[in-house]
């Protein structure tokens, strides 16, 4: 009986034990669950305190380029935001050739609230120089576009000029503060900033433009004022903004122009879609950067007058932009480019490096026909 008794004791003693030790580990567990909780709560605030941070940062970097000023074009994806977040009258536009059903880049990403804009839309298919200024209003009035309207324009790779092109025409028009997302749409995502899907349909607007269509027709020149000029300005110069081959005359870079060569006179700018005006994160390139190229052919914005061109006016506008941003007035487009120059047999052309031996001065007509890019 005392034996039956102590084993009961025991029992009811280690029953106790056990159950303490059961209390102890269901008290550990509870306290590392505390823990755990409290860690994720610190790591939790220490992650909104970085991210906030990070927006102050944007935020203050943002307000510093809200202090641009309107004649400057190219611009970085934090003033796009905060002017897109500042309620004036912004309309950005992504510019690609062909229909927005045919723009892939534009139905994977693009920034919310941004239209498409097909740029067969701004340039007429016998010369794809600018269409007529009735166009091009009747153009921009859909698009709830009038002189006084903010407009972004942006693309969809950095060396795609088409909305460089785009901002062009914006400016010829009339359009008093253009700007262009430099580094396009990979600098807005590398930015952080959302994208989206959807196909956005601007809304036309019914008020006057507010100014007569070109506003500022001095922007452009046409072949016969670059032969006038080429004739009565010894300080002028053509500036070819196009690939080395294209401009030695070994191609013509495009697949629908069979002549190769450039105007005669002309000096080489270098290329844009090779790269060299944008930097390594692909923004466009800076005065000094442009100023460098054209001193490698002895000309200067400081005492040239200089018109860029290329092929159909697309890589020409940005080194255009860069100077009239910098407020070189006597910086011009010449819209028709080598393709408008080709059409004329009687056009005087010049082949191969300048002071080379193998340079030569021809006439278009005595072009082989065999230089369309393939």
């Amino acid at each position: 009986m005392k034996k039956n008794l102590m084993k009961l004791v025991l029992c009811g003693s280690m029953l106790s034990v056990l159950a303490a030790c059961g209390n102890k580990a269901a008290d550990t567990k509870a306290s590392t669950a505390q823990e755990s909780v409290k860690e994720s709560e610190k790591q939790s605030e220490k992650a909104t305190e970085a991210a906030s941070g990070k927006a102050e940062e944007k935020k203050e970097e943002a307000k510093d380029l809200a202090d641009v000023k309107t004649e400057t074009v190219y611009v970085g994806p934090e003033y796009v935001k905060e002017l897109m977040d500042s309620g004036e009258d912004v309309v950005v536009l992504e510019a690609a050739w062909g229909k927005v059903e045919q723009d892939e880049a534009y139905n994977k990403a693009h920034i919310p609230g941004a239209f498409h804009v097909n740029t067969d839309d701004i340039e007429e298919e016998e010369t794809w120089n600018f269409r007529t200024p009735e166009e091009i209003g009747k153009l921009l009035k859909s698009y709830g576009i009038t002189k006084d309207t903010k407009v972004v324009t942006y693309g969809n790779s950095p060396e795609n000029a088409a909305d460089d092109r785009l901002a062009t025409v914006l400016l010829w028009a009339g359009v008093e503060d253009v700007k262009n997302l430099s580094g396009g749409i990979d600098a807005w995502t590398k930015a952080g900033y959302e994208t989206e899907t959807k196909v956005n349909q601007p809304v036309a607007t019914d008020k006057d433009f507010g100014v007569k269509i070109p506003a500022h027709p001095e922007y452009i020149l046409s072949i016969d004022e670059v032969k006038e000029k080429q004739k009565d300005d010894p300080k002028f110069k053509l500036v070819s903004i196009r690939s080395k081959d294209e401009f030695l005359g070994k191609t013509s870079g495009y697949s629908y122009i069979d002549r190769a060569g450039e105007p005669l006179g002309a000096v080489w700018g270098h290329d844009t879609d090779d790269g060299s005006y944008n930097n390594p994160d692909g923004s466009i390139v800076s005065l000094d950067k442009l100023e460098s190229y054209l001193g490698e052919s002895g000309v200067s914005l400081e005492k040239n007058d200089v018109a860029f061109y290329c092929g159909t006016g697309w890589r020409a506008s940005v080194p255009f932009l860069i100077a009239h941003e910098n407020g070189y007035k006597n910086a011009y487009l010449y819209d028709g480019g080598w393709y408008v120059w080709q059409m004329d047999g009687e056009n005087k052309v010049q082949l191969g490096e300048p002071g080379s031996s193998d340079y030569k001065e021809v006439l278009i007509k005595d072009l082989s026909t065999d230089k369309a890019k393939k």
